[in-house]
Order: structure tokens, then sequence, then C-alpha cells
């Protein structure tokens, strides 16, 4: 039986069961023996108990931290210690041991440690609970738009188009030159930093789509909120505007909130007590709580007030900034305490795609803005018109003919449409406490790192 699966049956388990495991920890006596075992399907560990009459103990005496194990025996309910049962068993054997070396001793270890061995760290319980949780919100993601009628679409990994336009793309290439024309597909080609331009193109076929993949980023940034490799979760809707498109954000973000909440709550207590304080209470608040929502120019008015007592490293507070993190968790954090929707961005600051509003001064964008993270989401309602987006590119020295299947949808009936850019890992921080992307990704890419 898997671990997961004893928890929940214990009490109606009256036979023998056999169960194997990796060891945690192994503490021998010479009347009775400990034995914690972990099989990595639950936050919670096994305790097995054994003795010298116990077959297979003489053979077992050599078992070392992290060597698998089989172990036969019956449930013994054990109400007044921390565990609820524990195994008292008839039978252990040795299935494979394991070095002397094993880096994952009964020990604690530093993150920056852990992320040296990223082949091991997994079985950490901290990294255990973390990639439950991951697994558990991925699965949600797809449960939430499966349930509302969204198409799940496979957007390309090579490509030709840097969404963003900021031109940090790795480049694909067969070619020690950089004569592209004579490349494989005959054009300078890019990983993708974004599903989103093709997304939209589907969903204009099937009204509603979601992408949910790898992309990547040449950026050469050093910060815990940043990885080379990561993946988005990128929906499109068409004949949709931005307050639709909020509307599904909000949805999605407490749809997987409250799913981990029912399915990996004991994940969640581990993080808490490793990662955040109170991160269970912020969660359960959170998916019953309505987010703020209030645009740009209100929320500089907002930190203009805030900086005559409050001192922010990024001083210069004006219309047309670029909101910093700290400018971001402040609104959130401090002033609503809650998620916030920032709406109605100064069109330079923001991509060219977005939808410029009757102002001529900004577009129809949002930035949702979490505690503890600042931006989780960036989404927008799409330019619909052909003239405005051309001209938008050559305001930005993007050729459109780059972009021509792109721009020309407008011109095969087009009639609104918006979407958004959820960060996963991102996510997966907000859910669990952690402080570092890297904590959050099985192997992190980040700059001049490359293990496995």
């Amino acid at each position: 039986m898997k671990i997961i699966d004893i928890y929940k049956q214990f009490k109606e388990l009256k036979k023998e069961i056999t169960v194997i495991g990796r060891v945690r920890s192994n503490r021998q006596g010479k009347a009775v023996s400990f034995l914690v075992l972990d099989d990595g399907t639950y936050a919670k560990d096994l305790q097995i108990v054994y003795k010298p009459e116990t077959k297979g103990f003489n053979e077992f005496l050599e078992t070392r931290v992290g060597a698998i194990v089989s172990i036969k025996g019956l449930i013994v309910e054990t109400p007044n210690r921390p565990q609820p049962f524990e195994i008292s068993a008839s039978e252990v054997l040795l299935l494979d041991n394991c070095a002397e070396e094993y880096p994952l001793q009964k020990k604690e270890h530093t993150m920056e440690y852990l992320r040296e061995i990223p082949q091991l760290r997994a079985r950490a319980k901290t990294f255990q609970s973390t990639f439950r949780i991951r697994s558990a919100a991925s699965f949600a993601i797809h449960e939430y738009f499966v349930k509302n009628n969204f198409v799940y679409v496979h957007t390309p990994i090579i490509t030709e188009n840097d969404a963003e336009g900021a031109g940090e793309a790795f480049v694909v290439t067969t070619r020690k030159d950089a004569k592209y024309d004579q490349d494989f597909f005959g054009k300078k080609a890019s990983l993708t930093v974004s599903g989103q331009l093709n997304a939209e193109a589907l969903a204009q076929a099937f009204n509603s789509v979601y992408t949910f993949g790898p992309t990547f980023r040449a950026e050469n940034s050093h910060t815990n909120r940043h990885a080379s490799e990561f993946w988005m979760v990128e929906p499109e809707l068409a004949f949709s505007d931005l307050n639709d498109d909020i509307q599904v954000i909000e949805g999605l973000i407490k749809h997987v909130i409250k799913y981990v909440l029912e399915n990996n709550l004991e994940d969640l207590k581990y993080c808490e007590s490793f990662y955040e304080e109170g991160l269970v209470d912020r969660l359960s608040k959170i998916s019953n709580d309505n987010f703020e929502k209030v645009t740009y120019t209100e929320a500089i008015d907002i930190l203009i007030k805030a900086s005559k007592k409050v001192k922010f490293e990024e001083s210069k507070i004006e219309f047309g900034i670029d909101l910093a993190t700290e400018h971001e968790r402040y609104i959130c954090e401090k002033h609503f305490k809650k998620p916030v929707f920032v709406t109605d961005y100064p069109k330079e600051i923001k991509s060219f795609y977005m939808k410029l509003n009757d102002d001529g001064k900004t577009v129809a964008a949002t930035d949702l803005l979490v505690p503890g993270i600042g931006e989780l989401v960036g989404g927008s309602q799409r330019e619909d018109s052909y003239d405005n987006l051309i001209k938008r590119c050559n305001e930005l020295k993007i050729n459109p003919e780059d972009l021509k299947w792109y721009i020309d949808l407008r011109k095969f009936g087009y009639f609104k449409s918006a979407g958004f850019g959820l960060g996963f890992e991102r996510l997966v921080m907000y859910l669990t406490g952690a402080k570092n992307i890297r904590d959050v990704i099985p192997f992190p890419r980040t700059p001049k790192n490359l293990l496995f």
C-alpha cells in the first residue's frame, strides 16, 4: 500500500499490510527499534516498530538513511502520541541499501546546499510538499478551464516572434554564424517567450482557449522571482473585454487555492511550518474574499501619499513610471491587504497589442498584485483596430511585416479579445510561501546555472 492510502484507511485496515519506501531515520535499540518511512505520497511519514524477533531483523541491521525497504505488519493505533498509528512489523526486508555518503542525512540543510543537488532534493520533506502542491495546482488549472469550456491548445515552442518585443529570447540555430537566411528554418528562430499571439488566433476559432507550457526568457536577472525557463498559463477569450478577463483571473486563482486547500492541506501545513507562519489562514481568507480593483492613476496617488511616511528605494513616483515590486507590494500588502487588480496603465510601459483607451494615453490592461509576491498575473484587452495596431508597432519600432499574420486577424472578423499570462512558478510561490523561484521548480534554469 501507499502511505497516503494507509493514512486515509488506517481505522479500517485490520489485516497485515505491506509498504515499500525510503528510510528517513532508523533508531535501533536492544529491545525495540523505530524506523521512519517515506514513499513520497503524503506529507506525513510512517513510523515502523520492529524487534529482534521480527523476521529479517539480523539482515536489517545495516540499513542506512536513504535505503529502500519493504515492511509487512499490522496497524496499531496510538491516540495519545503525535502520530495516530504506527506499524508493528512482522517482517522487514532491505531491498537496496544507501551509500554512507548520502547527502540527505537527518539534519538541517540550507536551501543553497539543496539547490546544488536537485536530483536528490525532491526527497526532502520541504520539496516533496512543494512539488505535490505544484502538481495539484497544475491539475486545478486544467480543471477550471475544462469546466468553463476552454479548449486546451498547444502553441509553438520554436517561434519567429518575440511577443513582448523585449528582445530577450534564446536563439535556436544550427549555425555558428548569424546567417539566419541559410539556417534550418530560413530565418531567425527563437524559443518562445509567450504563446499569446498564437492563442489569439485560435481563440477566434474556439471562443475560449488556454495554453499551459514552458516559456523562456534570456533575461540576465538574478532576483528570487525570475528564471530563464518557467511555465506560463495563457488563456485567450474571444468576444471579451477587460472586465471579462478580470473575472476569469479571479475565478481561476480562487479555484486553484480552494482545490489545494481541500486536497493538500497537510502539505500546506508543512510549508506553513517551514516557509510562512499563517499560510493556511491567508489562503483560506483569500479564497473567500473579493479582490480589490483600482486604476493605475489611483495607485500612483496612493503611493505619492504613502511616500510621505514610507521610504521607497524607487522614490520618484509619478504618472508614467513602471511600478517597482516594492510599490506593488505596498499597494496589496499595506494599503488594501488583499489581492488587487491595477488597471489602465500608460501605453508607454505596456505592450503593442494592448487596446488603446479612449483617453489616448492608457491601455485596457491589468496586473494582479498579491501580497508576498507583487505581480502575479498580467492581462489586457487586445487591440482590435487594424490601424491602431499598425500605429503602435511603428511607434515601438516593430516591423509590422514581421507580424503580418497576427495583425491581419483584424481583417477577418475580429470582435474584441482579451487574455492574460499567469506565471505558474510565482503562483506556486504564493501557494507555498516559498521565497525563491528556484525552490518551486524541480530543475531550475537561471543565468550561469544549467545543472542537470
